[in-house]
């Protein structure tokens, strides 16, 4: 015969703890403005460095920074169009355009 045994996860009666969507997503969310549609990450950080379109600095290894994408791509697409972007970068995106090499 089994045995009763309760959860410990969360203790009979207690209150249910609402979803925190952010983190359920991986921080993405869609952002509109001027230039199309985005798709972007807050990321804190990473083992490799990046080129910032939106200066063209380099983003240090473990650097906070904005990942981006446009909305509209297919998944491959996707995956090739991603930026990195200093979080500065990209908030001033609008008011300044991005740097060529």
């Amino acid at each position: 015969m089994p045995r009763s045994r309760r959860s410990t996860r969360r203790p009979y009666g207690a209150e249910h703890v609402e979803l925190d969507l952010g983190r359920a997503t991986g921080g993405r969310r869609s952002e509109s403005a001027p230039d199309g549609e985005w798709v972007v990450q807050h990321v804190r950080g990473s083992d490799r460095e990046y080129r910032c379109p939106g200066c063209d600095q380099l983003v240090a290894p473990g650097t906070a920074h904005v990942v981006a994408w446009r909305s509209d791509t297919l998944l491959g697409e996707a995956v090739e169009g991603r930026r990195h972007w200093h979080a500065s970068c990209w908030q001033a995106r609008a008011r300044r355009r991005p740097t060529r090499r």
